[in-house]
């Protein structure tokens, strides 16, 4: 989700939430690997049921990892993928479930945000190559050293979207990779392995969510299933919430700041490409011989307990003397709907609302005072309660004057305001006097954190007051005299912390007079819409594949008046795109290499009907914030309409091979020789069923859906299968399952204040009595000598499917169906 700071403010206001991970390493015996055997006890004293891959946050790092030297070709990128599942595996042991979700075809609403990101990703690569080539020139023309430059092919991080060959080929991958482990790891044997490859539509982590939904809607599923996600955005919080599971953990790497990064220059470690100076390399050993390594230390893992976090929320959203009975479960639900007026990936946030500047805490007491006149919670399964919200939006509205003051004020204390010129400076959308792009919008946004550190070293050196000075305009703090020959700061011309702010805002980000009431209503409507959409979208899944926010930013809090008939229901019957279709939508024109000849023609022909759609450089308003990254890229929104007559033009050129990576997918499901499950597989194989058939519950831990089978099953072939349906007006219930059993308290007294304390380290593992690693990076303990694998099975509790009884006689409202693919032993 688009909330960079959320786990980091997550984590020190309920800082029990994590746990360090256990993680038993590997030995070796007369240079021989010996594997982990994943069939024993988990080493964190807990077993897990179920683990969820989100796969796009295992594929980016390890195809082109920031820390350490890139693999060399796409053999590498493969064997890097399949070493990171098998780290994960040995953390997690799961005992029932093995879920892999690839990225597919998003929803509309998100696509804007992935467009903005490729766009991005293609002009940052195009920028800094530009600047390694004039750095080079200009080192050596002052007679300084660089290594001969290396000629290899630049990989494209853009591929990693649905319809390239890269993807396609990693789905062909996994699927070796899952038949391997099946046949060879004995902590594989008796799971049940999903795999949803970028063929499937829908995010990774909401394809999770949606199989969670399902099989809780099933009266087979055992509601004290213990899940465990795997993914480092801050969404996977929120979605982990809204299962109401009470056992439910996330995983995710340790994030360790200021990582050493080698020079895209010369490749040495200490300084950036901006600052190389090009001195020859020191030596590195008696000979020389660590010259290509870089110092890096393996990444640690923490787990996040959600049932704890939990008891925290608990605890600060209890309400007393309401004139409605208090739900917990209901109070969790609106907690994570007001986390999304600070950011996620489909609206923009509020301008008043500002994560690091305690925006959750501000909307929580609001919350709280305001909810005794709501006369109910602001949210029920996923749909939302418009006039209630309104009462919220107010109260902030009310406050957003002195928001925007403060903000100020904060700025003045911590030095210059970073308030921009030139592209940076905020401008109306549509306007005359457009921005002209600078030439490397990361360098120059470099350059303005560099002025701001100066100013701060300078003021340590004088004797001047802590306050501001008595010099100082209404910009902030004045410069000083050394910097007095820069170019002097522009007006803020949008200036929040004036009177008269909400005027300046929509003149300058919308280009609309301060008179036109019925447009700030248009924004604010379909900003109602994205919230009514993205809550939807996370309690009962995608409401509608081809809704997005037509604008680039959000309303203020205060413009919320009159919603209660804004929203209705979204369209009924949308569809995905296509994979190539979304490329079309996503990708910039230095990216059309990987799509078709003559659709790639459409991104750059100049009589093209849709070459507006592919700007060859486009502005980023940084919109009060210090990094590129965090600014609007004003990139044009994609006419859905006017894309696809274009594309009418072009389906006739496609290949086969291209017509069958432009198709949509479907689930596969991978079971081993001794699953209980696959024998029931051979008999339908043997009876040639040609129609889909239900999962005996009994044979697959209370998993329920129906089997389709393959017309070639053997590896790797292509998989057919019908899309899971469902009754469509069928509402999954946010609540805890009858049966369930929470977990036992963790907290204690003491630890609801720890936040505010000194310096706190998580404990190792899930037991907090255990002996604790007196150093904080070694979560690990050592492997056990054996035989290759040791024949201790799993805990008994897993051999039988451990699931409810039937609770009703009538059908599920859907049905979920899979396809079963048997295998072959292989070896690779």
């Amino acid at each position: 989700m688009g909330v960079p700071a959320f786990f980091r403010w997550l984590s020190r206001k309920y800082p029990s939430i994590i746990v360090n991970c256990v993680e038993e390493k590997s030995k070796e015996c007369n240079g021989v690997r010996i594997p982990i055997d994943t069939s024993k006890p988990n080493p964190n004293e807990v077993e897990f049921d179920n683990l969820y891959l989100d796969m796009n946050g295992i594929i980016h790092p390890c195809t082109h990892p920031e820390d350490k030297p890139a693999p060399k070709n796409e053999d590498e990128m493969m064997v890097a993928i399949f070493e990171y599942i098998d780290r994960l595996f040995n953390i997690v042991r799961p005992r029932r479930v093995l879920y892999m979700a690839i990225d597919g075809v998003a929803p509309r609403a998100k696509m804007n945000q992935q467009r903005s990101r490729r766009f991005r990703a293609s002009k940052e690569a195009v920028e800094l190559a530009d600047e390694k080539q004039r750095m080079r020139e200009d080192i050596f023309q002052r007679g300084g050293y660089l290594p001969p430059e290396e000629i290899k092919e630049r990989f494209d991080s853009n591929c990693i979207t649905p319809g390239t060959e890269f993807m396609d080929n990693l789905a062909k991958c996994l699927r070796y990779y899952i038949a391997d482990r099946l046949t060879n790891d004995p902590g594989w044997r008796n799971i049940t392995v999903f795999l949803s490859d970028a063929s499937v539509p829908g995010e990774g982590e909401h394809k999770i969510m949606d199989f969670i939904r399902r099989q809780r809607a099933q009266p087979n599923h055992d509601p004290n299933t213990h899940h465990c996600l795997c993914g480092a955005d801050a969404d996977l919080i929120m979605l982990g919430l809204a299962t109401h599971e009470p056992n439910f953990t996330i995983i995710r790497e340790e994030f360790k700041p200021n990582k050493p990064r080698p020079c895209a220059l010369c490749g040495q470690i200490g300084h950036e490409l901006k600052d190389c100076q090009g001195v020859a390399r020191e030596k590195r050993g008696e000979h020389d011989e660590f010259a290509d390594t870089i110092p890096t230390s393996e990444q640690e893992f923490i787990f996040l307990r959600l049932s704890v976090l939990r008891e925290y929320l608990e605890r600060e959203l209890t309400m007393a003397s309401l004139p409605f009975p208090f739900n917990f479960e209901r109070s969790v639900d609106d907690w994570v709907f007001m986390c999304f007026f600070v950011g996620n990936d489909f609206l923009p946030h509020l301008p008043s609302l500002e994560i690091r500047e305690g925006a959750i805490d501000r909307l929580v007491s609001i919350y709280k005072d305001v909810v005794h006149k709501t006369g109910g919670y602001l949210t029920e399964n996923g749909f939302v309660n418009l006039e209630r919200v309104e009462l919220i939006m107010q109260a902030v509205g009310v406050a957003e004057d002195n928001i925007f003051k403060k903000r100020k004020d904060d700025e003045a204390e911590q030095g210059p305001a970073f308030l921009l010129g030139g592209q940076f400076a905020p401008q109306a959308l549509g306007g005359r006097d457009r921005p002209i792009p600078v030439q490397n919008a990361r360098h120059t946004a470099f350059d303005m954190r560099m002025e701001g550190n100066r100013y701060q070293q300078n003021k340590v050196h004088t004797s001047a007051p802590a306050g501001p000075s008595d010099g100082m305009d209404n910009r902030g703090l004045k410069r000083k005299a050394e910097d007095s020959d820069s170019e002097p700061e522009p007006e803020d011309n949008v200036r929040l912390w004036e009177d008269g702010w909400k005027q300046r805002y929509y003149k300058n980000k919308f280009d609309v007079d301060e008179t036109d009431e019925e447009f700030r209503k248009k924004v604010v409507k379909s900003y109602v819409e994205g919230l009514c959409w993205v809550l939807r979208y996370y309690y009962q899944g995608c409401a509608s594949w081809k809704w997005y926010f037509p604008f680039h930013y959000a309303p203020f809090a205060s413009d919320f008046k009159d919603i209660k008939d804004m929203f209705k229901d979204f369209e009924k019957g949308t569809m995905p795109f296509k994979p190539l279709e979304q490329l079309m939508g996503v990708f910039p024109a230095a990216s059309g290499n990987f799509l078709p000849t003559t659709w790639r023609a459409l991104m750059t022909d100049p009589d093209s009907s849709i070459i507006d759609f592919y700007p060859d450089d486009f502005a980023i308003d940084l919109n009060g914030k210090k990094y590129a990254w965090q600014g609007v890229a004003l990139l044009p929104f994609v006419d859905e309409r006017r894309l696809r007559a274009a594309l009418t033009k072009v389906y006739p050129d496609l290949t086969t091979e291209e017509g069958r990576r432009n198709s949509l997918g479907s689930d596969v499901v991978f079971v081993g020789k001794s699953h209980p499950l696959c024998d029931f597989i051979i008999e339908l194989y043997r009876s040639e069923s040609c129609e889909g058939t239900e999962i005996p519950p009994e044979l697959c831990h209370g998993i329920q859906g129906t089997l389709n089978l393959d017309e070639e099953p053997i590896l790797p072939d292509k998989i057919k299968f019908k899309d899971p349906q469902f009754e469509e007006r069928h509402v999954f219930k946010a609540v805890v399952l009858p049966g369930a059993k929470m977990p036992n308290k963790v907290l204690k007294p003491g630890d609801w204040h720890r936040s505010n304390s000194g310096p706190w380290k998580p404990q190792l593992g899930f037991n907090p009595n255990r002996q604790q690693v007196g150093q904080h990076n070694q979560p690990r303990i050592g492997q056990h000598v054996g035989g290759q694998y040791s024949n201790a099975p799993p805990p008994s509790v897993y051999h039988q499917g451990n699931y409810r009884p039937p609770l009703r006689k009538d059908p599920p409202p859907f049905q979920r169906e899979y396809h079963i693919l048997p295998f072959r032993r292989v070896t690779i």
